[in-house]
């Protein structure tokens, strides 16, 4: 039986989602084709329909992931406004929540380890990714666009530093980095 577009449209979006969190729950090596493929609930030999490699779907899932989170602070800009949406994001970055599934996490921290080994090509989807994320913190805002820039990529370097750590931590001093983070820092955006 012939497969439509469409099908093959949705078993992409598919495979994108389970890579995507995969490779964040477990890293780029830690996460195989066969284990996207299975847990898309599809064979590894239909994987080279959709992606030439393993680097190609690592691309693409960098990107969606971005994606997701650029698209989750434009839809809440679009109900609260532009700044409560940022200072939202913010506040759950150094959330229990946030730590505790880093597959469904930002893909800055659990990701870029990774994507500093990695090629160019992905250095380069990558660093897409994070110019999305800033230009969707920015967008709208009052002031200084370049000032705003600024601001928000420090916040955002700080809290996923903050989230980098205490993932690598026990949880005593997990939680002693979240509470650190979360404390009001003097010039910090909040």
């Amino acid at each position: 039986m012939r497969r439509t577009r469409e099908d093959k449209a949705e078993t992409h979006t598919a495979i994108l989602a389970k890579a995507s969190r995969l490779f964040r729950e477990r890293g780029v090596e830690g996460a195989s084709v066969g284990d996207v493929m299975a847990e898309a609930g599809l064979t590894h030999g239909g994987f080279y329909r959709h992606f030439d490699n393993k680097e190609a779907l690592v691309a693409a899932s960098i990107r969606a992931a971005f994606d997701s989170f650029t698209d989750a602070i434009d839809q809440r800009a679009a109900i609260v406004g532009r700044e409560r949406a940022v200072k939202d994001y913010f506040d759950y970055y150094l959330s229990n929540d946030h730590l505790t599934h880093p597959g469904l996490g930002c893909p800055a921290p659990t990701l870029g380890p990774d994507v500093a080994r990695a090629p160019d090509a992905l250095k380069a989807e990558f660093g897409a990714g994070l110019n999305r994320t800033l230009a969707a913190f920015v967008k709208g805002l009052p002031g200084d666009e370049a000032a705003n820039r600024a601001a928000a990529t420090r916040e955002f370097a700080f809290r996923v530093g903050a989230i980098l750590l205490a993932r690598a931590s026990d949880p005593a001093t997990a939680a002693d980095i979240l509470e650190a983070c979360r404390e009001p820092r003097e010039g910090a955006t909040r």
